[in-house]
């Protein structure tokens, strides 16, 4: 019985790491902007790898996500909480698809995917409402994360 409830608290504390992005997600002050910078160095990681590989760990970061973030809303009786910063990393990842890791892409990817995120357009806001658990919070924020991608995109075919 020991050895269960130990295994539990092991797994509600790396759900709890995950979910909040390393612990990122316990700033004070605007964790969802703290947790979209955390996914900078991955993406810059994966900016060194082939598409295939990028979008296999996207699919594998992406499913760690929804478990992690749908085990977090469990543990904090909390849905959605601001703790969870793991949604965050994901949706600039996809935002940042196969963008070159540069200082103009990074600032613009970055301001695009906050904006999408934080003002929620349709269909953003359609799946933060009608969207819940470990899954509702990660589809949001990929959409929003494919919103700013589209907008770097014609950024990038503009000239940026």
């Amino acid at each position: 019985m020991i050895e269960k409830n130990i295994s539990a608290e092991k797994r509600e504390t790396l759900a709890l790491f995950i979910a909040s992005g390393a612990y990122v997600g316990a700033a004070p002050a605007a964790p969802g902007t703290f947790g979209t910078l955390a996914a900078l160095p991955l993406w810059w990681l994966l900016s060194h790898v082939s598409a295939a590989w990028f979008f296999l760990l996207l699919l594998l970061l992406t499913i760690l996500a929804v478990w992690a973030a749908g085990q977090a809303e469990r543990i904090l009786h909390q849905p959605d909480s601001g703790v969870i910063v793991i949604d965050e990393i994901v949706g600039l990842l996809l935002a940042a698809a196969l963008v070159p890791f540069t200082w103009p892409h990074v600032v613009a990817a970055f301001l695009l995917f906050r904006f999408f995120d934080i003002l929620k357009p349709f269909p953003v806001s359609w799946c933060d409402q009608n969207l819940h658990g470990g899954f509702g919070v990660v589809v949001d924020d990929l959409v929003a994360g494919i919103m700013a991608h589209l907008v770097l995109r014609l950024l990038m075919m503009a000239g940026f």
